[in-house]
């Protein structure tokens, strides 16, 4: 299998969702790359499957304009988000390296209901001119904003990690033979794709990019862009808790939870909290962390807090090991089963992303590396079958909510785990991670984030039809 890096599963991005927006995003900008130094007079992108069947809702027309107007997710102003879009809707022309090219977004952006014969996410790509087709390319978005162009073709020069990992089992003989963490044989292959300075230097951006995050969504109110009329709760909810708000730095914000009640009830709150706070930021398109899709992003974050927060810690280092090992278990999940909900429903993002985060939050709590997998096994068994089923195609109901149930599933399996002896568990995560694939291929296909099936037909009349 492909080695994979932890920053191909952790990356920043804009939401909605990693699949349908993060993904089309960072195809249009490769197809940009293509088109340098070729005369191209017209654009045009057809949208198949899942991509069309919830793409308004998830903001894929939006990301595709973006990219094709040069703009990156990694930089890009949140604010001005809607204000670009509308410019290139009313001209009908996006910028190409300095040239004007003919690009309405109405009639360019074709929205096809059937779908493609490689992918339930998969986008098309023309540059036209008066003559007919200059170039066209094909994307499937696979999940987790991976992209994969045309056909995938196996790179025939292959990273080799010092600890291959294709396996759970194999973290475990690694841990085992040498008497290491998972964290730290995580993070010595990472050494094979950066520096150990780049490594820290991306660990921490991501780190600050998701605290950041929970502090805006805990000081922002309104309601969710989409016409389901989702009002934000986050901000309520945390005023509630700590008596106040108006918080000015994220220090004051978590100094004030530290200062507040730490019973399992208003703990709970708390994480659930930390939870909606980053969705509800994600649904209004802004930026979070991808982990290991967008509609999941709030798990990770919200456990990771409740570790920060809540339990004893030695700061920055342990932070890091968190990401380490969260980040190890979205890589097994991505090359044996699938991280996309159009592929495997929803549990292929909150199932793995609470799954990441009870591995994490076992190893920083004392845990073994056995016991690591065991509660990444028990986080994941309890989110197989999981329906993505999103009301009106948009990652808001019941995606936010989600986000907060997985959360809570993942601190009761590390919990669970460090209590029990894991020789004895009975089901291995190797086998929950083949067993949620197989559960993917046998789920009827109106589960897969087509909105065509389950609570989305509770979507509100005055919700226009994706």
């Amino acid at each position: 299998m492909d080695p994979i890096s932890i920053f191909d599963i952790f990356s920043i991005g804009v939401g909605p969702s990693s699949s349908h927006t993060l993904g089309p995003w960072r195809a249009a900008l490769h197809f940009l790359e293509l088109l340098e130094d070729r005369e191209v007079e017209a654009i045009q992108v057809t949208l198949y499957g899942s991509l069309s069947k919830t793409g308004r809702g998830h903001a894929t027309d939006k990301a595709v304009i973006l990219g094709l107007a040069g703009y990156d997710p990694l930089t890009v102003d949140t604010k001005r988000i809607d204000e670009i879009c509308d410019d290139i809707y009313s001209k009908k022309v996006v910028d190409i390296y300095g040239k004007s090219v003919s690009f309405d977004p109405f009639k360019d952006i074709i929205f096809e209901n059937f779908e493609h014969v490689k992918h339930p996410n998969t986008l098309k790509f023309k540059a036209l001119t008066a003559r007919g087709v200059l170039g066209e390319e094909d994307y499937t978005s696979v999940g987790g904003g991976f992209i994969e162009v045309g056909t995938k073709v196996q790179d025939e020069d292959q990273v080799v990690l010092p600890f291959p990992i294709n396996e759970a089992e194999d973290l475990v003989k690694y841990t085992d033979d040498d008497s290491l963490h998972i964290s730290d044989i995580v993070a010595q292959n990472e050494l094979v794709f950066r520096s150990h300075e780049d490594v820290e230097l991306q660990l921490d951006r991501l780190i600050d990019v998701m605290l950041n995050s929970v502090f805006e969504g805990c000081r922002t109110e309104g309601i969710l862009p989409g016409g389901l009329n989702v009002k934000r709760r986050a901000s309520s909810i945390i005023r509630t808790l700590t008596g106040k708000d108006n918080f000015q730095n994220r220090k004051e914000l978590f100094d004030s939870i530290r200062a507040s009640k730490q019973d399992f009830i208003h703990i709970n709150k708390f994480v659930s909290c930390f939870a909606l706070a980053v969705n509800e930021q994600n649904a209004s398109m802004n930026r979070v962390v991808t982990s290991p899709t967008n509609g999941a992003a709030g798990v990770i974050p919200a456990v990771l807090l409740y570790f920060m927060l809540f339990c004893e810690n030695n700061g920055r280092e342990d932070i890091r090991r968190f990401m380490y090992t969260a980040g190890e278990i979205g890589c097994l999940f991505k090359k044996r089963a699938t991280i996309s909900a159009a592929v495997g429903g929803c549990q292929a993002e909150i199932g793995v992303s609470a799954s990441m985060a009870a591995a994490a939050l076992t190893e920083v709590k004392g845990g073994t590396a056995l016991q690591s997998m065991m509660a990444a096994e028990i986080a994941m068994e309890h989110h197989l079958g999981l329906t993505c089923d999103p009301m009106g195609g948009l990652v808001q109901v019941p995606c936010i909510e989600r986000n907060a149930m997985g959360a809570i599933k993942a601190i009761t399996a590390a919990n669970l785990a460090l209590m029990s002896d894991a020789k004895d568990a009975i089901v291995k995560l190797d086998e929950v991670i083949n067993t949620m694939w197989q559960t993917a291929l046998d789920m009827n296909k109106k589960y897969k984030e087509t909105s065509e099936a389950g609570l989305a037909l509770h979507t509100p009349l005055n919700v226009p039809s994706c």
